[in-house]
């Protein structure tokens, strides 16, 4: 049985990490608000830029064409990950990166955004072609960057698919692994949920063509740029519950080592009363 030292160094060791879990809890408490509000508020952004681009598709389609919107016939795939650059945030990063391995080519290229899948992959042996990082709150530059690079490898022919893994954020205690497809755009899907209304029926000006040739850059920047803020707001909300967790484990560990001291500390007093007894008594 341990010592009353070492029991009293494992409370105080517990004790330590408690407190840091609990501050590593509210630092990721204060950041996830603020995550979370930006991941919710681009979602209508996003279903309206949707709902345009699938007008033009499915009532101008004969008028419209663009290089972002040619469907290949070949399967070179560049995926674009977004993991987290720190761990401590439950099996968020493990979560997505089976997700990616069941949903993307096995011969794919890649474009990392977060160190821990960046050194899976690399450990993996697969073809890394860029690592961008991304400040905290999310800048729309940093994903206007990632964007125009990955327009830029489909646009040249490198890839004829080019798709997202991330993490969406559903609620505090719920986030979903996701591959979609970026590129070739999908506009006509992207709303197979909307109803078509009166208020749907666009005019465009100058043509549809040419609102088409503004408005699809910005949708594929839009995209990962909202990608990269669900992710972020994932991260925080994951790392927010598993420090919860881990406080809760190291507040019931440090009960039990009370327990267990006052037990060792008990019986020592017992076994010295005993002693101090059988001596008088031999003594008499």
């Amino acid at each position: 049985m341990a010592n009353l030292r070492d029991i009293r160094r494992r409370i105080k060791s517990v004790k330590n990490t408690a407190q840091i879990t609990r501050a590593m809890q509210l630092v990721a408490a204060a950041k996830m608000k603020k995550a979370q509000d930006q991941a919710l508020a681009g979602r209508d952004y996003s279903k309206q830029l949707n709902s345009v681009l699938s007008n033009i598709s499915q009532n101008h389609s004969e008028e419209t064409s663009h290089p972002l919107l040619e469907v290949r016939e070949g399967n070179r795939e560049l995926v674009l990950v977004i993991s987290t650059d720190k761990g401590l945030c439950g099996p968020l990063n493990t979560n997505l990166a089976k997700k990616l391995r069941s949903s993307t080519s096995a011969d794919a290229d890649y474009v990392t955004v977060g160190r821990k899948l960046r050194v899976m992959l690399e450990k993996l042996k697969k073809t890394i072609l860029a690592d961008f990082t991304v400040k905290d709150p999310v800048p729309f530059a940093d994903a206007r960057a990632i964007a125009t690079f990955l327009s830029k490898q489909f646009l040249e022919g490198n890839y004829d698919k080019v798709s997202i893994a991330y993490t969406r954020f559903v609620n505090t205690l719920t986030q979903i692994p996701e591959v979609i497809t970026l590129l070739p755009v999908q506009a006509p899907t992207a709303v197979a949920d909307a109803t078509p209304t009166a208020e749907s029926d666009y005019l465009f000006e100058p043509t549809p063509a040419d609102v088409l040739a503004s408005i699809l850059p910005l949708y594929v920047n839009f995209l990962v740029y909202q990608a990269l803020l669900e992710a972020r707001a994932t991260e925080h909300s994951a790392r927010m519950v598993a420090m919860k967790a881990a406080t809760d484990n190291a507040k019931k560990f440090i009960k039990e080592l009370t327990l267990q001291y006052n037990k060792v500390r008990q019986a020592a007093i017992t076994a010295e009363l005993l002693e101090i007894t059988t001596a008088m008594k031999a003594m008499e």
